[in-house]
């Protein structure tokens, strides 16, 4: 065997090691880790598309989806007994590679997915929640409702006595229900991966570190839990956080990034980790504006890493495990579908990663005291 080709076969075996953490890649990215041109990766791409592997999409590829019918005739069993009902918030940001790892999941498994898009509105839950159930055709549900303000009560009730078993993704009920085998939950980790940025922003000499969280968002509250511990066990001030959106389309993002930037002057604030990725790059953006450099002047992370990577610099960001939240949903509901009632109920925990990049790491003279 060349050289060459084995050095093929070991790109590609770390390509399908990429896909089988995340469920997808990036092409941009995976040529910069393997420091090998764009094409070289299309071309590997190209190859395990024609084995079967995995799916090739615009800017990289997937796990196989039902997306790809060639890959499914080819694997899905002659019987598909169960179909699942899907309701997500979103169909563009975050959400996306959640369903898709639930569709590499169905597709695995033999079990359809009937996808219903919502929005971050308690009634437009219900209502697509009931058109799935109306339609008689699904056997469980995978849902991601608005579980915020006025009216959880009502709505937790409600999902409690859905005619079929349902389980949260990316979200979860802390108080008793009567029925708890009826709401299992599966969901990224958020306050550990809040930890992640803490520790490595700690490591890297930071001892004065604010946080920025995306106000209204579900996952705040995960956050600060994460930092507050983090915080507590490394003994750092945790008073400086920020409950702001400031992304570019926000009105008076400026004026509201501005006055972070002042209040962390006088705090003399060295790092910031800011939910999420649009947030982090219009902050990014302004530091630039002003003549200040990242990281050298302040440190950043970012969580989600949705878009972080086209950030300038390449912004360091926390990545929930978002294709395997949804993978392990469907296999939590098809285990509950086959097993009945004896199956226990199961509330998941999934951890993220740390994707390091430019933005945390400073290039000359280590961390302002």
């Amino acid at each position: 065997m060349t050289d060459e080709r084995l050095f093929a076969l070991q790109r590609r075996e770390r390509l399908m090691d990429e896909l089988r953490r995340h469920g997808s890649l990036r092409v941009r990215e995976v040529a910069r880790t393997l420091e090998v041109s764009e094409l070289t990766i299309r071309r590997d791409i190209a190859a395990l598309a024609a084995r079967g592997l995995l799916t090739r999409v615009h800017g990289g590829a997937t796990l196989p989806t039902e997306l790809d019918p060639a890959q499914a005739r080819r694997h899905r069993p002659a019987a598909t007994p169960f179909t699942i009902g899907m309701v997500v918030p979103s169909l563009d940001y975050y959400w996306p590679q959640i369903v898709g790892g639930a569709r590499s999941a169905a597709v695995a498994l033999g079990v359809h997915i009937q996808l219903r898009g919502s929005s971050y509105d308690p009634a437009e839950d219900r209502r697509q929640i009931s058109r799935l159930i109306a339609a008689q055709q699904v056997q469980g549900l995978l849902l991601a409702p608005n579980l915020e303000g006025e009216g959880l009560d009502e709505m937790v009730d409600w999902l409690v006595g859905l005619p079929v078993p349902a389980i949260l993704v990316e979200r979860q009920i802390s108080r008793w229900t009567p029925t708890p085998r009826q709401l299992g939950w599966v969901r990224s980790d958020h306050a550990m991966g809040l930890e992640m940025a803490v520790r490595h922003l700690h490591e890297h000499g930071h001892r004065r570190i604010g946080l920025v969280l995306s106000k209204g968002s579900p996952t705040s509250a995960h956050l600060a839990q994460g930092w507050h511990k983090a915080c507590a066990e490394l003994d750092l001030p945790g008073g400086f956080v920020v409950r702001e959106s400031v992304a570019l389309d926000v009105p008076g993002h400026r004026e509201i990034i501005k006055g972070i930037l002042d209040r962390s002057r006088s705090a003399r604030i060295t790092a910031l980790i800011v939910h999420s990725d649009p947030d982090a790059m219009s902050i990014a953006q302004y530091l630039t504006e002003q003549g200040l450099s990242v990281p050298d002047d302040m440190a950043m992370v970012s969580y989600d890493d949705e878009v972080a990577h086209l950030a300038e610099p390449a912004m360091t960001a926390i990545r929930p495990p978002k294709s395997r939240v949804g993978r392990v949903a469907v296999e939590m509901m098809v285990s509950r579908l086959r097993e009945g009632r004896r199956h226990p109920a199961q509330r998941v925990l999934v951890l993220p990663e740390l994707v390091l990049r430019n933005s945390s790491v400073p290039r000359a003279g280590g961390a302002r005291p």
